[in-house]
């Protein structure tokens, strides 16, 4: 059986994730272990391993010394395909094309099977072959991530535990990618430093209720309208954090001129960066700011009802520097409405920022350009979305947030949407990447 053969099985298990945990099909990770275990028997027979919060994996590869390991992360669950309407079946793997257009369709193809399924072809390989790693290996396989994210915490807690001090911690995080930096031509390899925060904050109204034919001139559905919508249009201030000041330093010497002043020179630039970048798209509006949406709404339980409460759920990622409490301060001066209540569901603050310097970064660039091209561009950045890497930073200060796959804008734009799909050259390519990281 072939690499690719292997990773469609897994691919076809259908390890989905959900909100509530009684909705979750065991089963399914029950199958993928025992997938893992066949496909995988070196890893399984000289790994130690562990079952850890019921159904997350943790492995440890003996090296030649247990001081400062390496700790490769990736997540089995994926999340739920209902109501979209795929052109290939989600769960099916198909394999579409030849050569160098060859594609796996799946949902989990790029998050996050790809990677996981890559770091065990590149350890499964060098076992193969008798290689003993210099340090310690740890693979930790959350369960949970696209969800809660307590399989990953359990993971880390367990480690810290065990006074394990990584010297490099990896998850999934940014791609290879072009046209990310303006000016740039070259592929860059987006490495997360840090993340942003994220946050579910409800703003709740409420009322006497009653019949929906004699409704007060007020209803709650109407004031809670008016605060998303005065929410709407009191965005968070731009900032330039220091993980994006790293980035375009960094890419200031691909860059033309005059980007390549203005990146260079953010201490005085930085007004007119910040500008253009919330203009460019909502991925580089994302670098520059906290970004807060409705992303869920509430009311009444019948038509004809008045609603006694209406809420609609906030989803915020907060941009390295701000807190919670800062969000709850901005979310309160936009709405202005005493009457709205603002109730904090959960939330983390950022997380600390690695250092882009330093033999971690060297060890991750040199691993880059050796397998991912000569000339792809190492390139520190923000994370924007959350990920299990965020229960780690107290372990290490040298977390990182990075799949090496190199993928197109429309690859990208299908993640958690129909159609995920990768090609079969850039993954195996992630293998190899793996595997000069273990052997760095």
């Amino acid at each position: 059986m072939t690499a690719v053969e292997r990773f469609r099985e897994l691919l076809s298990i259908p390890t989905v994730s959900r909100v509530d945990p009684a909705e979750v099909d065991d089963s399914a990770f029950e199958d993928f272990h025992a997938a893992l275990e066949r496909l995988y028997p070196l890893v399984h027979a000289r790994l130690e391993r562990e079952v850890v919060e019921g159904r997350s994996l943790l492995y440890r590869w003996a090296g030649e010394s247990p001081v400062e390991p390496l700790v490769l992360l990736a997540h089995q669950d994926v999340v739920p395909v209902d109501g979209q309407e795929w052109g290939h079946p989600p769960f099916a793997a198909d394999l579409v094309g030849e050569g160098a257009e060859a594609t796996i369709h799946a949902r989990g193809a790029i998050d996050d099977k790809g990677a996981l399924v890559a770091i065990l072809e590149a350890v499964e390989g060098a076992l193969a072959e008798g290689i003993t790693p210099r340090t310690d290996v740890w693979l930790a396989f959350g369960h949970d991530e696209e969800t809660r994210g307590t399989g990953a915490r359990a993971i880390a807690a367990l480690l810290a535990a065990r006074g394990i001090r990584p010297a490099l911690v990896l998850d999934e995080g940014g791609a290879v990618v072009e046209g990310a930096v303006p000016g740039v031509a070259a592929p860059t390899a987006m490495i997360g430093v840090a993340e942003r925060g994220v946050a579910t904050f409800d703003l709740v109204t409420r009322e006497a209720g009653g019949h929906a034919s004699t409704p007060p001139r007020m209803p709650a559905t109407a004031r809670l309208a008016r605060a998303i919508d005065r929410l709407r249009r009191r965005p968070f201030p731009r900032r330039l954090v220091p993980p994006v000041r790293a980035m375009l330093a960094t890419a200031a010497s691909h860059a033309g001129e005059p980007l390549a002043t203005l990146f260079r020179r953010t201490s005085v630039s930085a007004p007119a960066v910040t500008a253009a970048l919330s203009l460019l798209g909502p991925e580089t509006n994302a670098l520059v700011r906290t970004t807060a949406v409705v992303t869920r709404l509430e009311g009444s339980a019948g038509e004809n009802v008045l609603a006694t409460s209406a809420r609609a759920s906030v989803n915020v990622r907060l941009l390295t520097g701000d807190t919670l409490a800062d969000v709850s301060i901005h979310l309160r001066r936009a709405v202005a409405d005493p009457l709205v209540d603002i109730e904090l569901r959960h939330g983390d603050d950022p997380s600390p920022v690695s250092p882009w310097q330093g033999e971690a970064w060297r060890r991750l660039s040199r691993a880059v350009t050796d397998t991912l091209g000569a000339d792809t561009v190492p390139l520190p950045y923000l994370q924007l979305g959350a990920s299990d890497s965020r229960f780690y930073t107290g372990l290490t200060d040298a977390v990182y947030r990075f799949a090496p796959f190199h993928l197109t804008r429309s690859e990208r734009d299908a993640l958690h949407a129909p159609d995920e799909r990768i090609r079969v050259e850039v993954w195996l390519r992630g293998i190899r990447f793996y595997r000069a990281l273990i052997e760095g």
